[in-house]
């Protein structure tokens, strides 16, 4: 029988491991190193006299006693959590930044998702270029953001990874001996970056037809026959077309989309679970 009250942040750091099946990723979750993590299970595993986990050198399994305790441990904390609810009428908030590129069609859904979650936890949702969203993510002005790879990351969480196409409207002819027009969100924007970089180093001469504040713009300026635009399939206007292999543009690479987070508490973790899982469905559809 235990005696003494086991450590919630011992039991926080088993769920997150049995969450996530890796020591790194629960403790990238829970802003700690992985040598702590370690620590933190090995000190409940001793309290509770049993193993929890299974090591092996790819993955993590939980023991049969881990996953008996799991349930029960989710309890725990969640019973913490109401707890101390229940000294303040604040609503809990989640704060979340989803890159212009990243929200597209599929951004009522994900909404619709997370809400069906949870109810009563306040969601506030912006909307901006990835740099610009992960600046202000460090200066901890969001809670999570939702953006595509940004050069010199390497943290936060890939959730999938996206090809990207050259389309035009169906109509639109490219004039012989003139520079390909191209309609594209202004600078920092990566995909914009991406997208001069690689047609420069093909030696595909190309202008700015078009500079939109979002993908919507930007897809509205193909429709209207401005050009060309790098876009994520998921992100195509009704109609338009691929003309990579017919004017022989440069192939573009997939572009990871990654979530970085600096959540611990269990409703909002819960609720950027079923954005994770709802976001990876969308994309592959």
């Amino acid at each position: 029988m235990i005696e003494r009250p086991l450590d919630l942040d011992t039991v926080q750091a088993f769920v997150r491991v049995a969450e996530y099946g890796s020591f790194t990723r629960a403790a990238d979750a829970l802003q700690t190193t992985q040598s702590a993590i370690s620590l933190k299970l090995k000190r409940l595993e001793d309290r509770l006299g049993c193993r929890l986990v299974e090591r092996t050198p790819r993955h993590v399994e939980l023991s049969a006693r881990g996953a008996v305790f799991l349930e029960h441990a989710r309890e725990l904390l969640k019973a913490h959590d109401r707890a101390c609810a229940s000294l303040t009428n604040v609503r809990q908030r989640l704060v979340l930044a989803i890159s212009d590129h990243v929200a597209g069609p599929d951004l009522p859904a994900l909404i619709a998702r997370m809400n069906a979650q949870d109810p009563q936890l306040l969601i506030e949702i912006r909307i901006g270029s990835s740099g610009e969203l992960l600046q202000r993510f460090d200066r901890r002005e969001f809670d999570a953001v939702l953006v595509r790879e940004h050069a010199g990351r390497s943290d936060g969480e890939v959730l999938a990874h996206e090809p990207f196409g050259w389309f035009a409207a169906p109509n639109w002819q490219h004039r012989q001996g003139e520079s390909l027009p191209v309609a594209t969100m202004p600078e920092p924007c990566g995909v914009r970056i991406m997208a001069g970089t690689l047609l420069d180093q093909s030696g595909v001469p190309w202008i700015e037809a078009f500079v939109g504040g979002g993908v919507a713009t930007v897809s509205a300026a193909v429709m209207a026959g401005l050009g060309v635009a790098a876009l994520a399939r998921r992100m195509l206007p009704l109609g338009a077309i691929d003309v990579g292999s017919r004017l022989g543009l440069p192939e573009l690479p997939q572009m990871p989309i990654i979530l970085h987070s600096r959540v611990t508490d269990e409703r909002p973790r819960n609720a950027l679970r079923a954005l994770s899982s709802a976001f990876r469905h969308a994309a592959k559809g």
